[in-house]
């Protein structure tokens, strides 16, 4: 099979550089999602937005028959919990942030007037017991912002509940990798705004309303999708999140299942998966030869898939995962050819809807 021209253009790439780049920690997504509404301003005809900050451009908003596609906003990252009387930060989680790979990491702490950097400090080899070695765990890592008391971190401007990310910046590693925090999902939110540009510039509008969704709120439990669910009451929703890369070492493949960078697009299979709507993108796979990957994601994708499809007495709902290595670190890694391919089986898989069509189970 001849290799598929790229479609991601100069521009678009740049915009995934800056939008990647920008910090967009749970519970403050607002930066990011401007980014995103401003890029995705020319594809649609309208946005809606709702008072957590999801953000959704809409093509066709008149039409009664309303299709998703949907990627999530929002990284992970830490909030300030507590400042000793010697000036250092204690820190709790805003998502599934990894304490073990925090120690000697920069931080951006967002304070009140403006970032304060700071560093995960931990004691040097010299002076740890091998004996009494300790691994860094949630409540021993703590922030370093060079203060010496408590008052000089607070004239800084930093006060508990103050967010905490990371300043890993965006690069490309053996001309085809894309490495940044932040990926997940970050990555989704650009694939489906892609989607709308495909749509967009084939001048092929479709017979129904589009609803290209970047939620909240994802990695504290799919809150956001639950919410714009509710709002937007879809008749189906394709969503997009990563998975792992379980290639790589110290992963059991035969408990995780097997996934891996450079295979394609991830068609999932779980309870929250309707069969119509798996098997809809399945066909739409082989009939482009887009290459594709299955997993199994069993009791719960644990993505807003499930959000999207329990919500509203049922929305057949299914999900094109992206393969992922080192998620929930500064380094997550993906293969620009996934990227491609996602972006072209949500395009494909949606231009082929009817207006109507029910993905009835029994059918």
């Amino acid at each position: 099979m001849a290799k598929n021209k790229s479609i991601l253009t100069d521009d678009s790439l740049d915009f995934l550089e800056r939008y990647l780049n920008n910090a967009s920690p749970t519970g403050y997504e607002k930066p990011g999602q401007k980014l995103w509404m401003d890029y995705l301003r020319p594809y649609v005809d309208e946005f809606i937005t709702d008072a957590y900050g999801s953000a959704v451009g809409v093509i066709n908003p008149d039409a009664d028959y309303k299709v998703v596609i949907e990627g999530h906003a929002d990284e992970i990252s830490w909030y300030v919990n507590h400042i000793t009387e010697k000036g250092l930060i204690y820190v709790i989680r805003n998502g599934g942030s990894d304490h073990q790979i925090a120690t000697s990491k920069r931080v951006n702490i967002h304070a009140k007037h403006g970032i304060v950097e700071g560093v995960f400090g931990w004691p040097a080899i010299h002076l740890r017991d091998p004996m009494k070695e300790q691994a860094p765990k949630k409540d021993n890592i703590f922030v370093d912002v060079g203060a010496s008391s408590k008052e000089e971190v607070e004239e800084m401007g930093v006060h508990v509940g103050c967010v905490i990310t990371y300043p890993d910046e965006f690069f490309v590693l053996n001309n085809d990798k894309f490495v940044c925090r932040a990926i997940d999902n970050r990555m989704g939110g650009f694939m489906v705004a892609e989607v709308a540009r495909l749509i967009h510039e084939s001048g092929k509008r479709p017979n129904f309303g589009l609803y290209v969704v970047n939620s909240v709120q994802e990695e504290v439990g799919l809150k956001g999708a639950g919410m714009i669910a509710e709002r937007i009451k879809p008749d189906v929703a394709i969503c997009t999140d990563v998975t792992h890369d379980t290639t790589t070492p110290m992963i059991e493949q035969k408990k995780t299942g097997t996934a891996k960078i450079g295979a394609g697009p991830v068609i999932t299979y779980a309870p929250a998966v309707q069969n119509r709507v798996r098997e809809h993108l399945i066909a739409t796979a082989e009939k482009h030869e887009i290459p594709f990957q299955r997993l199994v994601s069993a009791p719960a994708t644990g993505t807003d898939t499930d959000a999207f499809a329990y919500s509203n007495q049922g929305v057949p709902s299914a999900l094109i995962a992206l393969a992922l290595r080192y998620m929930h670190t500064t380094v997550e890694m993906v293969h620009r050819e996934d990227v491609e391919n996602v972006i072209r089986l949500i395009h494909e898989s949606v231009i082929s809807i009817d207006a109507g069509e029910t993905f009835s189970y029994f059918d």
